[in-house]
């Protein structure tokens, strides 16, 4: 599988308007070669940088989407709707949603990580990612990854 954005390359400076210093929007995500045997895929953005990259004491998380109908080729920048059958889970401000890079110290990594998986994942009550993994273990037909950085 492969996972692109428009609005950075890999390893690329993620656009201030898709941090917490400009809009706060996502980005705008495309992917392709999803096996045919896919039930569903997963995304989850995080920051494993977290607070200091010098110093790193923990994975911050920013987005966490899962059971995005494997049909689906990408998500638009600052998506309102999403793919029907599509669920979220919590990030680390405790809210479902994307919460767009907002570093305290340093340029972190962000990893934005697609999964397709052989099942679907039922529906967890305010799931958070380490939930969503458990749940996946095993059923990952393919990863894809992009990483972009951002310094304030």
């Amino acid at each position: 599988m492969n996972l692109g954005s428009s609005a950075f390359a890999q390893n690329g400076a993620i656009p201030k308007k898709h941090t917490c210093d400009g809009g706060d929007v996502s980005p705008a995500l495309s992917w392709s070669g999803v096996p045919a045997q896919a039930k569903s895929l997963v995304l989850i953005v995080d920051d494993p940088d977290a607070p200091d990259p010098a110093a790193p004491k923990m994975t911050w998380v920013h987005w966490v989407l899962y059971n995005i109908p494997p049909s689906a080729s990408g998500l638009p920048e600052g998506v309102k709707t999403l793919p029907p059958g599509t669920l979220e889970g919590l990030n680390d401000w405790q809210r479902a949603g994307y919460g767009g890079p907002c570093p305290p110290v340093g340029r972190h990594r962000y990893f934005f990580k697609l999964y397709a998986l052989d099942i679907l994942i039922p529906a967890l009550s305010r799931p958070t990612k380490s939930a969503i993994e458990m749940a996946s273990k095993g059923h990952i037909l393919a990863p894809a990854e992009l990483i972009g950085t951002y310094k304030r």
